[in-house]
C-alpha cells in the first residue's frame, strides 16, 4: 500500500470546470470517502487519479512515485466500479484471476491467489459459476476479490454499492469496512450517500461543483461543517439555517427541545409548529421560525420516548443549548470563527438579548 497526493488538480471539458484546485493527501492505509451530490466531480476525480482521465493542470503522486501520465496499466491502482464490470462469460474463478493471467503468473500462484481472496471475501464456494448466477451482493464481492489479488497500492471505488438494496448495503457496507481493516488497504470510496461516507471513512471529502468544501473526520464534519452546504448535505434531517439580524445560525434537529426547558447556556427560538411525522424511533416535528428571524422550516427531532403532543398552528418554542448553535457569515456562507461568533447576539423569550 501507498500514500497519495493530489496537487492543485484541474479538469476542463469545453472549457467548464469539472475539477477545480482540488489537492488532497490520503495516508498509507487510510480509507477516505469522496462525498457529494451527483455531477459534483467526485467520479471524474476518481477516474483521473486511475488515469482513465487526464487532468487539465496538476500533479499525482502515489507511493512518492509521479503517476500524472502514466498509462492506467502501470499506476498499480485496481477500481471497483458501480456495475462491477465482470466478465459475463467466464466464470467467478476466471473473474478474479484474470489480473494475474494478464500478467503472465503462473497456473499454481493463480490459483493460489484466487482460492485465498475469495475466502477473504467469503465466496470459495462460488468460484465455479457465472456472474449471473450470483446475487448483487455476490457480484460486488466477485469484483472486490478481482480487485484484491493483485495487491496494488490503491483502491478506487466508484460507488460498488449502489445497485445493492438497502439492507444488502448495509451488511456489504459492514464487511468492506472490515475487509479494509484486515488488509490495511489505501481506498478512495466515491459515494453520494452520506451514511456510507459517516459509516466507512476514517475521513471525509465533501465536495461540490468540483470543488472541495471540507476535509475531516465524520464527527468533524457532522459537528463542525465548514459552510452551509456541508450543514445541509450532511445529516438526516439536514441542519437548520435560519437568518438572524447579523449572520446565519445552524442547529441540528436533534439537539432540539420542543418547549423548554429553558437554562442560562439555552437560545430560544420562537415557533409556530405546521405538522409531524412519526417514524419509529423519533418524531420529527416541523414549524415555521417566527420574528425576528428570517422565515424559514425549521425542524426538531424529537426521541419518540420524549415526543410531546403539538397541534398544527400552535406557538410554542424551539430551545437548543448554545453550544450546539453554529454560524455562518451572510454573504460567504462560510462558518464563522469562535471569535466572531461570540459577538452574534440572539434574542431570548423576552427583549433581553444574549451574547453567545
Amino acid at each position: 500500500m501507498a500514500a497519495l497526493e493530489l496537487t492543485e488538480i484541474v479538469k476542463t471539458f469545453e472549457e467548464r470546470s469539472v475539477v477545480s484546485d482540488v489537492s488532497l493527501s490520503v495516508s498509507d492505509g487510510e480509507f477516505v470517502a469522496i462525498l457529494g451530490p451527483s455531477g459534483c466531480g467526485k467520479s471524474t476525480l476518481l477516474r483521473i487519479i486511475a488515469g482513465l482521465e487526464h487532468a487539465t493542470s496538476g500533479r499525482i503522486s502515489l507511493g512518492g512515485r509521479d503517476t500524472t501520465w502514466l498509462h492506467p496499466k502501470d499506476r498499480d491502482i485496481a477500481m471497483v466500479f458501480q456495475n462491477y464490470a465482470l466478465y459475463p462469460h467466464l466464470s467467478i474463478f476466471e473473474n478474479i484471476a484474470f489480473p494475474l493471467r494478464i500478467a503472465g503468473a503462473a497456473k499454481r500462484e493463480v490459483g493460489e491467489a484466487v482460492q485465498r481472496v475469495a475466502a477473504l471475501v467469503g465466496i470459495a464456494h462460488l468460484l465455479g459459476r457465472k456472474p449471473r448466477q450470483l446475487s448483487g451482493g455476490e457480484r460486488q464481492r466477485a469484483a472486490l476479490a478481482r480487485a484484491l489479488i493483485r495487491k496494488p497500492a490503491l483502491f478506487l471505488l466508484d460507488e460498488p454499492l449502489s445497485n445493492l438494496d438497502a439492507k444488502l448495503r448495509q451488511s456489504a457496507r459492514e464487511e468492506l469496512k472490515l475487509l479494509q481493516k484486515k488488509t490495511g488497504l489505501t481506498a478512495l470510496y466515491v459515494t453520494h450517500d452520506q451514511v456510507e461516507a459517516m459509516g466507512l471513512g476514517d475521513r471525509i471529502v465533501v465536495m461540490n461543483a468540483g470543488v472541495i468544501r471540507q476535509v475531516g473526520t465524520p464527527e468533524e464534519i457532522y459537528r463542525y461543517p465548514a459552510d452551509t452546504f456541508v450543514a445541509t448535505f450532511i445529516g438526516t434531517p439536514p441542519m437548520n439555517i435560519v437568518e438572524s439580524p447579523d449572520a446565519l445560525v445552524g442547529f441540528r434537529p436533534e439537539t432540539v427541545q420542543v418547549g423548554g426547558p429553558l437554562g442560562p447556556d439555552t437560545t430560544v427560538f420562537p415557533v409556530e409548529i405546521q405538522r409531524t411525522e412519526y417514524l419509529g424511533n423519533v418524531q420529527l416535528i416541523y414549524a415555521s421560525i417566527l420574528g425576528p428571524f428570517e422565515p424559514e422550516r425549521v425542524i426538531a427531532a424529537v426521541p419518540v420516548k420524549g415526543a410531546i403532543a403539538v397541534a398544527e398552528g400552535e406557538r410554542t418554542e424551539f430551545v437548543v443549548p448554545t453550544e450546539e448553535l453554529r454560524f455562518f457569515d451572510k454573504g460567504t456562507r462560510l462558518a464563522l470563527t469562535k471569535a466572531l461568533s461570540h459577538s452574534v447576539s440572539l434574542p431570548r423569550r423576552s427583549s433581553e438579548a444574549s451574547h453567545v
